[in-house]
């Protein structure tokens, strides 16, 4: 272990460990009803699921042995009561953990260590780089697309409370901490109803407003101090993008009225960020001369915030040239006093503009072909392919706004008429990408560019770029083909040109890792961004690649920076740009500290990667085929898993996947297809990858990678797999990443399944493979343990674990339960209570796994 790491873990364990322990008594002397008998029952409850566990015990003998042992509940619903109480005081035990954790986030972690900004200016200087980092941040930014797929349980309430809980145990602020836990006693954590796009849309402004906007702040402040003459003018380093009231993809809630009121909610709240900041600068700035500058701004923005209806032709760039104005009476006529906070709010008014973030439009590819037959009918249906494309470029006549049938058709239409409004109002940057999601082929592109000229878009002036998602595996390999018949495309190729020859890609990790597995999946998201890589120069397109990373490393997520430093020069990586959202949102930028921290991260991977990396490509040939013969055996061994006959039943019967619906924490359906019967097809990838993470086996992060190995032990590879691990940070990340899906596995929880007539074959088939796996990780990188080179996280998991453990116990018992109503067909009251219970339970346990879903 490094001194850093070493460090770290001792400032976790007496930061947060020791601290948990502390505070967490506290919640036995908050004065509620019952609430202290509650905590000493946690804790024998705890103490038996961590012993009977081991023993094979069935979670309903658990939990039958605690009420029968340990309380004097006879009644059914006494005991449900009961366990309904034991999950609230867990859920609150986790707020607790988490508040901890972000209050000590800057002595864990080495803010001006590897990884930072402050590191790359030390690097910079070292190797003589300026004008090789002035080259590279001419087109290098990062760009972070806040999404609607919020696995983040936690209501608004509560996330502000986890704020200013933060604040106080940073302090060792006693009496404002036992407030606070008192606050969260009696706070509900339960959303009765589904929340709507636009409350998504609010609760991740919150996000922005209070975290984003101070982080890019400061880092932009760093950036100009520290680089200035290497910064382009009029480009910032660092966008936020943003999904919620924009994707539409199989979300029937999402309308271009929804649309537009969000873009108006973005622009209203970054207005509110601008004026509050102008209010608290007019407290040192009263000098002569500038108090005139800034009233006028002051009330420029407050009549667009306040006056219901009234906007004013105000800009970003009138807001920069008053502000500029104050700049120069400072420097020339006040000797420079309180100059920093002129600037630190030019850096800001760079960054976010009157638009916040960028909202992204996203819809299905079918939806675009069904449109573009309802308003041109035979004319358009009778059509070959080929002569659609030609249809599509072709200028075809302008239509209506009004006046469809189909709700779909006039939405579509509206939406597209509605970009144009949102770009007058909050700047092109306000809304400029319409992603294409399952596009597999030429023509689902086209047809977007078609229906954006048929809505009076010219073709010379078309603001916004169309961006193409593959997510399958299928359509990964044939992604380069698709890109190719585009770029060959001369009306195509004229709209690229104007669009500064530059072609935004996006690739799904987490339908990828659906379909072909963990392994699979990564490689051929690499190899895919390879091919278009390839393909794009040699038509002189600037490929820039979109990640849909999800939280967990099944679904993109865990060392995400690490993925990015790891790319040679065969793969573009002008700008890094990827999705965070659920979990990731609160767990990495849920502070200001850890928002900074980890986008310098990504600053930094992108930068060093060309500055520093003398990698012509990621990997070498002879690795690159090694790693995809364990893919291909990797993909084999899960696809077997998914082929037996009772992988769906189990999933189904054994996991929460068909609750997920009714945990009132997304506005989108669970499934594309509303029909009753659950089919992996239909199926969206965070229920399936959030299920697994449920039942504690993961199966996403790792299946088959054990299998793949075994077979290449056989033909005698074993030692090449060791120096692949060696040599190539891109497959140790791979491993990182594997390993952390491990971590957080826990078979014991399910072991009572071993001998299950119906589920045995199924439970042992995925242990082993988890047992196998682990002991391959383990022999090529040469560790004793799990996740032994990142002891704080190491840790930070097993605390995580142990703390839901109850409610996994909980959940299990009530899956358990409900099952043998079914199978027994005995029609129960209690049902709908077991229903709520293993919701209720969900909850915990994915805020607790901080990126599990």
């Amino acid at each position: 272990m490094d001194h850093h790491s070493s460090r770290g873990l001792q400032q976790f364990n007496n930061n947060v460990s020791i601290k948990f322990q502390l505070y967490n008594s506290l919640f036995s002397s908050l004065p509620f009803h019952r609430i202290e008998k509650t905590g000493i029952l946690l804790s024998v409850l705890l103490n038996n699921c961590d012993e009977v566990s081991k023993k094979k015990m069935n979670p309903t003998d658990i939990i039958s042995d605690f009420f029968q042992k340990h309380t004097t509940c006879k009644d059914e619903k006494d005991k449900l009561d009961m366990l309904f109480r034991i999950i609230q005081y867990v859920e609150r035990q986790v707020v607790l953990f988490d508040a901890l954790e972000d209050a000590a986030f800057t002595d864990v972690r080495d803010t001006a260590g590897a990884g930072t900004l402050k590191q790359l200016e030390l690097e910079v200087i070292k190797a003589n780089k300026d004008a090789a980092l002035k080259k590279k941040l001419q087109d290098f930014s990062v760009q972070l697309v806040l999404t609607a797929h919020p696995t983040q349980f936690y209501p608004g309430a509560v996330l502000g409370i986890i704020n200013d809980l933060s604040k106080a145990l940073a302090e060792n602020d006693a009496a404002r901490i036992n407030m606070y836990l008192q606050q969260l006693g009696k706070t509900p954590f339960l959303q009765k109803q589904r929340p709507t796009p636009f409350d998504e849309a609010i609760s991740l402004i919150w996000y922005l407003e209070n975290v984003f906007y101070q982080a890019a702040g400061r880092i932009t402040t760093f950036l100009k101090n520290q680089f200035n003459d290497a910064l382009p003018k009029n480009r910032s380093i660092i966008n936020m993008g943003f999904w919620p009231g924009g994707d539409r993809d199989g979300n029937p809630f999402v309308t271009a009225e929804t649309t537009l009121k969000v873009a108006h909610a973005l622009r209203g709240s970054i207005i509110k960020c601008y004026y509050l900041e102008i209010r608290r600068m007019k407290r040192r700035l009263t000098f002569k001369g500038i108090d005139v500058i800034l009233n006028g701004l002051e009330k420029q923005l407050y009549d667009n915030i306040f006056i219901p209806g009234y906007q004013t032709d105000i800009s970003k760039e009138y807001i920069l040239d008053e502000l500029n104005k104050i700049k120069e009476i400072i420097i020339y006529q006040h000797n420079g006093l309180f100059l920093h906070l002129v600037t630190n709010l030019m850096n800001k008014v760079d960054v976010f503009g009157l638009h916040f973030a960028s909202l992204d439009i996203r819809q299905e590819s079918t939806v675009h072909n069904v449109v573009l037959e309802a308003i041109h009918g035979e004319t358009y249906r009778k059509l070959s392919a080929e002569e659609k494309i030609i249809f599509c470029t072709q200028a075809p006549e302008v239509i209506a706004e009004t006046n469809y049938a189909e709700p779909l058709v006039q939405d579509t239409v509206t939406n597209l008429y509605g970009i144009k409004k949102i770009q007058q109002l909050n700047g092109e940057a306000g809304c400029n990408r319409y992603i294409i999601s399952q596009c597999n082929s030429a023509l689902n592109v086209l047809e977007v560019f078609g229906l954006f000229l048929s809505c009076g878009w010219k073709k010379e002036v078309l603001t916004v770029d169309i961006v193409p998602l593959f997510e399958t595996i299928d359509d990964l390999q044939h992604a380069a083909a698709i890109m190719k018949t585009l770029y060959s495309n001369h009306e195509y190729r004229n709209y690229l040109h104007q669009r500064n020859n530059r072609q935004t890609i996006m690739l799904g990790f987490s339908d990828g890792t659906k379909d072909g597995g963990y392994l699979m999946a990564n490689f051929s998201i690499y190899k895919a961004k390879e091919a278009l890589t390839k393909i794009s120069k040699e038509y002189d397109i600037d490929v820039v690649f979109f990640d849909g990373r999800g939280g967990p490393p099944a679904r993109g997520g865990g060392k995400t920076h690490q993925f990015y430093a790891s790319m040679g020069k065969n793969i573009s990586n002008k700008e890094i740009q990827l999705t965070i959202q659920g979990q990731t949102v609160s767990s990495n930028f849920g502070t200001i500290d850890s928002a900074q921290y980890n986008i310098e991260q990504l600053i930094h991977a992108g930068i060093s990667n060309d500055l520093f990396s003398s990698k012509e490509i990621t990997m070498q040939h002879a690795e690159e085929d090694l790693l995809l013969q364990l893919a291909k055996e990797s993909f084999n061994a899960y696809i077997d898993l998914k082929n037996h006959p009772d992988f769906l039943d189990y999933l189904s019967n054994i996991s929460p996947v068909k609750f997920y619906s009714e945990t009132n924490i997304a506005s989108r359906p669970s499934k594309r297809n509303s029909g009753s019967k659950l089919t992996l097809k239909d199926l969206r990838a965070i229920p399936y990858v959030g299920a697994w993470a449920q039942l504690k086996q993961n199966v996403t992060g790792y299946y088959g990678v054990g299998t793949a190995m075994a077979a290449l032990e056989k033909e005698g590879k074993i030692a090449l797999v060791k120096d692949l691990y060696s040599n190539s940070l891109f497959f140790r990340t791979l491993m990182d990443n594997c390993e952390m899906a491990m971590k957080k596995c826990y078979f014991p929880l399910t072991e009572y399944l071993s001998n299950d007539k119906k589920y045995g074959e199924i439970w042992n088939k995925i242990y082993q493979e988890y047992e196998l796996t682990k002991k391959y990780v383990l022999l090529i990188s040469g560790k004793n343990e799990l996740m032994s080179n990142f002891p704080v996280d190491s840790l930070s998991i097993a605390m995580r674990e142990k703390i839901v453990l109850p409610l996994l116990t909980i959940q299990q018992y009530a899956i358990n339960k409900m099952r043998e109503m079914e199978e027994q067909l005995v029609t129960s009251p209690l049902k709908e209570i077991f229903e709520k219970l293993v919701i209720r339970s969900s909850f915990g346990i994915i805020n607790a796994g901080r990126n599990s879903a």
